[in-house]
């Protein structure tokens, strides 16, 4: 097939028909990192993104979360680290993971080391799993440590693993998950077929699999292998492919297993919603099944994906008090917890100068409209507020009086593809005083067709 037919085809498929693959839609994703946290109804899916319109890899900077109850409505976390908020590293925010672990939510992850240009495996930590996270530094004993997993046996023992370029490595971490026991320290390669880079554990059946992709020999694209052993860092007997070549696939493949609602899910990722661009990766899903020896019964990747009827949606939630570590700002506004019922961490307030101001960040594949809905309480009367979205201005947002926190819906907006700045900030027009609470933003999906 030629490549135009191609990007046509794939273009029809992920934007015009009702179909769950790929899962996001709004926004170029890859690598996932799927996760159910404890006493969390909700599923986490933790990506990279790839930037609209790149020809390459080396200009990925930065993590999303999103999270979903029912697997056709989802939410993006927004950014939730950036290779600005790591002082240590200068480029390639490649493949992650996440754990809970301890009390705590840890996103750990790879990037370049400044002034060397060596991957190192870097830990973030956060008190709730949509982030923020804030970096700790990089894992000590791990060299070239791109492509990180973490998996926590039923004892509690973490162990972590990462590959690159034909290789691959184990080994168990101390309880403070920055650095490895070197004693334990194990190089996988030659019981993992075909590995090139990518690995993930999970647990079924009392059987350790190590899933990852691979090339035949270093023939590009990557297919999915895996292998199975009996303890968390083996040794492993190498198996098979469980997910082949396919129409529009990226030249890249990673991905991660999730057991939710009883169900066994395979995320990975594809180019379907680019139209075959590699550079520009999205999110794919399918239920994942085992024969009676055990055996990953091969994936063929379809739009149909997990089976639902109705298209996946989501919609970009964004904390107003995050501001820096999501990609915002905070201008002369102070964050608050006085008044109840807020979501995140907090609320933003003291809008009392001209130009006081929260920013934040949509971050979007392509150009489209989203439904602009804000969250706030104004409790002693209307307010009124500017709404700027990058260069354009929407004046005059009234805010009728709350007492309570509520939502507002202003209708549609346009977003740019790449990064979407909005600001939200104390009207010049028509002034008001009094307490106003802005508690956060959301983006709904509007499909037209």
């Amino acid at each position: 097939m030629k490549k135009s037919l191609l990007v046509l085809l794939f273009t029809s498929v992920s934007v015009f028909s009702i179909a769950q693959n790929p899962v996001f839609t709004h926004l170029f994703t890859a690598d996932p990192a799927p996760h159910v946290w404890p006493n969390d109804d909700r599923l986490w899916v933790y990506t990279t993104r790839d930037e609209p319109g790149s020809n390459n890899h080396y200009g990925m900077t930065d993590y999303h979360a999103f999270s979903t109850t029912d697997m056709v409505n989802w939410t993006d976390h927004g950014r939730i680290l950036h290779l600005d908020n790591v002082d240590w590293a200068e480029s390639h925010a490649w493949a992650m993971d996440a754990v809970y672990y301890r009390d705590h939510y840890y996103l750990i992850y790879c990037m370049k080391e400044a002034g060397i240009g060596l991957f190192r495996t870097g830990v973030a930590r956060s008190d709730v799993p949509e982030g923020p996270f804030t970096d700790l530094g990089y894992v000590k004993g791990v060299e070239f440590g791109q492509d990180p997993a973490i998996f926590i046996d039923d004892d509690g023992t973490p162990y972590l693993f990462w590959g690159h370029d034909r290789k691959c490595f184990g080994a168990e971490l101390n309880s403070d998950l920055m650095s490895i026991k070197p004693e334990t320290y194990v190089d996988l390669t030659s019981q993992l077929t075909h590995v090139f880079e990518g690995p993930w554990v999970h647990k079924y059946k009392g059987k350790y699999y190590l899933t990852y992709p691979g090339l035949t020999p270093r023939r590009w694209p990557e297919k999915m292998f895996y292998a199975v052993a009996d303890k968390p860092l083996g040794p492993y007997e190498f198996k098979d492919c469980f997910i082949d070549d396919f129409e529009g696939q990226s030249g890249t493949n990673h991905g991660g297993i999730v057991t939710y609602k009883g169900k066994d899910i395979m995320f990975y990722h594809s180019a379907w919603l680019s139209g075959g661009l590699s550079e520009t990766r999205s999110v794919m899903a399918d239920y994942l099944h085992y024969d009676k020896d055990g055996n990953i019964i091969p994936i063929v990747p379809s739009k149909k994906g997990l089976g639902n009827a109705n298209r996946t949606k989501t919609t970009i939630h964004l904390e107003a008090e995050n501001g820096f570590a999501a990609g915002g700002k905070l201008y002369n506004v102070i964050v608050d917890t006085y008044m109840k019922d807020y979501g995140g961490k907090g609320y933003v307030t003291n809008f009392d100068n001209p130009y006081d101001h929260v920013s934040m960040l949509a971050q979007v594949a392509k150009p489209a409209k989203y439904r602009f809905i804000v969250r706030y309480a104004s409790p002693e009367g209307e307010s009124n507020h500017d709404v700027l979205i990058n260069s354009h201005q929407y004046r005059e947002f009234k805010f009728p009086k709350s007492e309570t926190f509520r939502e507002i819906d202003f209708g549609p907006v346009e977003l740019k593809a790449g990064d979407n700045i909005i600001r939200i900030l104390r009207s010049n027009w028509k002034p008001t005083k009094g307490y106003f609470a802005l508690d956060y933003i959301k983006l709904e999906q509007i499909f037209e067709d």
